[in-house]
């Protein structure tokens, strides 16, 4: 691994990164053919945030934060922190002091494949979390890490100045570059579900509207009535 701090990586579109963001993590994802999200190990510490914004990415050693100072001075205000280990680690990595810095330099969130603590501080603050743990597990300060480097989390490589969406459903990536064309491709699947939305209120199946009915044969499915099946 090469110990280095990239320093003024390029950046999504600020405007169209909170754009994307007014989706929504799963529209989002949807939209863009199912990709970009980094799994189910990676959850809200609270409910009920929603973020957008350009990722700062950080790679440390399990149990050790050195890398999260180190990052800090590189964050600007719309950035996410996104910070991955080089090993499996749960630890608590982050607290309340980082993120009042953090909040300080218009940082957004974080999303951090290891483990974070002062849960209740950081609820009270309003910094929002995404994390694959939660534990009062100290670290140290002591290996050296990268800073805006590609990082990899869930299978998904993030890298500095990408776009990250975060809600209650989960964390997405869109590549910096793909950014205008998530946003097209969420407009267009959100104008969808609302014509879905509107014909479900009125009672139509989703087996009419997305035309499974006439497929169910195929895949062996049978209607037979309750006096021909019994229980038996």
């Amino acid at each position: 691994m090469r110990t280095v701090v990239v320093t003024d990586p390029p950046r999504a579109d600020a405007a169209l990164v909170d754009e994307l963001g007014g989706f929504g993590v799963a529209t989002v994802h949807e939209a863009m053919g199912r990709t970009g999200y980094l799994g189910p190990g990676i959850r809200p510490v609270h409910l009920g945030a929603r973020i957008a914004g350009t990722a700062v990415t950080v790679l440390s050693w399990p149990g050790d934060n050195l890398m999260i100072h180190v990052a800090v001075e590189q964050c600007r205000p719309g950035d996410v922190l996104v910070v991955a280990t080089t090993s499996p680690s749960t630890d608590g990595m982050f607290g309340e002091l980082f993120a009042t810095a953090l909040q300080y330099r218009g940082v957004r969130g974080l999303v951090i494949d290891a483990g974070v603590r002062d849960v209740a501080d950081l609820h009270a603050m309003g910094f929002p979390v995404w994390s694959a743990a939660v534990s009062a597990q100290g670290t140290v300060k002591a290996t050296p890490g990268a800073v805006n480097m590609p990082v990899t989390i869930g299978g998904q490589v993030v890298r500095a100045g990408d776009a990250i969406l975060a809600d209650d459903d989960g964390v997405v990536r869109v590549a910096r570059e793909k950014v205008a064309d998530a946003v097209e491709a969420a407009r267009a699947r959100e104008e969808k579900e609302r014509a879905t939305r509107a014909a479900f209120q009125k009672g139509e199946l989703g087996l009419d509207r997305y035309g499974l009915r006439e497929r169910l044969p195929g895949m062996g499915i049978e209607y037979v009535p309750y006096g021909e099946y019994g229980e038996s």
